[in-house]
């Protein structure tokens, strides 16, 4: 009885704590008026709706509906994001993304996001661990090569 009483008390904690952080009427207003990347705010914010989902799934926490909404809204953020600036920042970010993914049983949503960090973020130090997790997953990688080599005119 202890343990439900907690461990509703804290998935109540990090409801109300997504609830309060959510943007206001004024930076709603200055991101639609900013053509183009996201500031580090929303990134800072869409960073830490993340980190909460990455840590229930490693304290095996049921997901609540507003949880499942983050994730899509997340990576539906940043994938429309990625039209404007491949930001390097958003390589942890999808990384993590691809790991909740992953241990929720949604494979073709984890290969996506590792796909996406190699081939947008193959510098960062989140392309070699991308791609030993594709190839742990049974995915066949390809090494890049030059831009030149893979279009064909």
């Amino acid at each position: 009885m202890k343990r439900f009483i907690l461990t509703f008390a804290i998935l109540f904690g990090l409801i109300m704590a997504l609830i309060c952080q959510g943007p206001s009427a004024d930076a709603a207003k200055a991101s639609k008026s900013k053509k183009g990347g996201m500031n580090e705010k929303q990134i800072s914010e869409i960073n830490t709706s993340v980190n909460n989902l990455t840590k229930k799934i490693y304290t095996r926490e049921l997901f609540s509906p507003k949880d499942s909404e983050d994730l899509i809204n997340a990576k539906l953020t940043l994938d429309s994001q990625m039209d404007n600036d491949a930001n390097p920042a958003f390589a942890p970010i999808y990384y993590r993304l691809a790991n909740v993914y992953k241990m929720r049983g949604m494979k073709p949503d984890a290969i996506d996001c590792y796909q996406t960090i190699l081939e947008n973020f193959s510098d960062t130090a989140y392309a070699p661990k991308a791609r030993k997790e594709l190839k742990d997953m049974g995915i066949e990688v390809k090494e890049s090569t030059d831009v030149g080599d893979e279009l064909d005119f």
